[in-house]
């Protein structure tokens, strides 16, 4: 079985659609339709440079997404990277789609010459931290939110 990841294109919003989908449930969460709408049109614009998505695709099948963004950081001269959202389809978890998606992430921000890579998970996401603990560093940080 063959893995390309590649950049999100808009033959990708119903498979795109359904995986975030499944991805924000899992979080116990939802947007709005035009959340939806609005996000997939940002994604996949080519003069939007700020927020990116790639998509693992297994033998023609999309199975996997992930969103990073770059913003500025005051610790730093250059900008930093968010990974914010990383899913793959339950059918092929354990199988490398999310180490594949973050590492060509890490490869994207080092193009973009944008180095730190960070995101953030729940802690009861025990799965996805085995693999974070393995490609990623764990920080003593909390967040809060308004």
């Amino acid at each position: 079985m063959s893995l390309k990841i590649r950049p999100l294109v808009a033959e990708d919003r119903a498979d795109w659609g359904q995986m975030w989908g499944d991805y924000l449930s899992f979080y116990d969460t939802d947007v709005a339709p035009e959340i939806y709408e609005t996000t997939f049109a940002r994604l996949i614009n080519p003069a939007n440079r700020v927020q990116n998505a790639l998509v693992a695709e297994r033998d023609g099948e999309a199975v996997g997404i992930v969103h990073y963004i770059y913003h500025a950081h005051n610790w730093r001269a250059e900008d930093v990277c968010y990974l914010q959202d990383l899913y793959a389809k339950e059918a092929v978890r354990g199988q490398g789609i999310g180490r594949a998606l973050i590492e060509a992430v890490y490869a994207a921000a080092d193009a973009n010459g944008t180095p730190s890579v960070y995101w953030m998970t729940q802690d009861f996401n025990e799965n996805a931290r085995l693999l974070y603990d393995r490609i990623g560093t764990l920080t003593p940080f909390i967040k809060y939110s308004r």
